[in-house]
Order: structure tokens, then sequence, then C-alpha cells
């Protein structure tokens, strides 16, 4: 599998407090990739990193080019999108009208998410759940290579978590490269191919779901230790 997507030595700081702390990893092609960890692990900052929204130290390529040093707007130009933990919508816009300013086919994209019924809504009539994935249809609008997505079941209630997991897989099944940071772990470990896992900056784990989940490394992290794994309810693999 050829990586679209490399991470080199990645670290960022505020001040004396170290973020990320040489980071590495590569996305293949296809393969949607989860990262977790404790509040404070750096997830966020580093998919910040990833789309240009912080400075960092350390080598980003996008299909084999470097694009460290590109603004935002280029490296979204090349094929990275992403969502934001609070999912924005134009309230005094319809549905696909929403998705049409950011250059979508409508009807299309939001096909994609499952939301083509929804168009003609307003945002206000929508679950909560399905505003998220009106965000991510948003974000696919362009056809980018590498979606990005922050904290997408924020706010959710399981059913609303369950339902954007089964959208989010069939994307990744469709052959969308995808990058998902997520609080949510019975979401990620349920829909991602690998996961990496942060602590303190560092890359604490990385293999597939049913690897990491009995690393008792992982299970220190998250529940002070203990024995039998990381119990996660499966999903949609």
């Amino acid at each position: 599998m050829s990586a679209i997507l490399t991470l080199e030595k990645i670290s960022k700081r505020f001040g004396a407090i170290v973020i990320a702390n040489g980071v590495d990893l590569a996305l293949g092609e296809g393969e949607a990739l989860g990262i977790i960890g404790p509040n404070g692990a750096g997830k966020t900052t580093l998919i910040d990193a990833v789309t240009g929204f912080v400075p960092f130290t350390g080598s980003i390529s996008l299909d084999g080019e470097d694009i460290g040093s590109l603004p935002a707007y280029q490296r979204a130009r090349r094929g990275l999108a992403r969502t934001w933990q609070n999912t924005d919508l134009f309230d005094d816009l319809e549905v696909g009208e929403n998705v049409a300013v950011a250059g979508g086919e409508v009807s299309r994209t939001l096909g994609l998410v499952g939301l083509d019924w929804a168009s003609g809504a307003m945002p206000d009539e929508l679950s909560e759940g399905q505003r998220k994935l009106v965000g991510v249809a948003r974000a696919l609008a362009g056809g980018p290579r590498l979606l990005c997505l922050d904290e997408p079941a924020a706010g959710l209630d399981t059913r609303e978590s369950e339902e954007l997991g089964l959208a989010l897989r069939a994307l990744a099944d469709a052959g969308q490269s995808t990058l998902l940071i997520d609080h949510d772990m019975g979401l990620v470990l349920g829909i991602c191919d690998r996961v990496v896992v942060l602590e303190f900056g560092r890359v604490l784990a990385d293999g597939p779901p049913e690897i990491v989940r009995q690393d008792e490394r992982v299970i220190a992290a998250y529940l002070g230790g203990g024995a039998g794994g990381v119990q996660i309810k499966e999903t949609t693999r």
C-alpha cells in the first residue's frame, strides 16, 4: 500500500509544554487511520499541523510532495480537506446550499454520506448527527485525496455515533483515504483499518484495532492498568 501522507518527527511546543514530540506515521492509499489518546495527548495539534493551522518542526508529505511550508489553503488545493469539532452550518441556507458553497455537486456529495434526501431541508430540521454528516459532505465536496476528521462524534449520543460510523466506514470502503481523531474509542476502534495511540505527544502504539485494544500500554494509559484489553463494542467493521 503506497503512502498518501507521511509525517516524520513532527514536534510542537507551546512555550515549555511539549504537545507533539517526534511523531512519525504514514497513512496508506485508501486507508482509514484513527488516532486516539487521553486528553492532552496531542491529537488535535497533530491534525492542525497536517492541515496547516499550527507551525511545527519536522516534515509532512502528501503524495510524496513536501507540503510542510505551504499555507492551509494551498494544502487544501492539493487535496487535504478537514472538518472541525464544531460544525458551523449556514442556518439560513438549505442543506444542499451549504454543500454547494463548497463547490460540490449537491446530490452526489450528499449521497456519499446518505443524506441526498435532505438537500431541501434546513439545518435546524436535522439531528446533531445529521448536521455532522453535512459537515463531512462539505469537506468531501472537492473530492479530496485525504479527509481529515477532527472529533466528528463530539456531542453525539450512542445511536448518532453509530450512524456516523456507518457513513464513515462506507466512505473508507469506497476508497476514501481518511484520518480520524476522536475521543469515542468505540467509533475509532470499530471502523478504522489501523489505529495510532498518542500519549504525551508520542506514539504509544500503532497497529490494527484488535491488537491495539490488547496492548498493555494502551490499557494503562486509558484505564490506569488492568487486564483483559480495552472493551469496545464492535460497530461497523
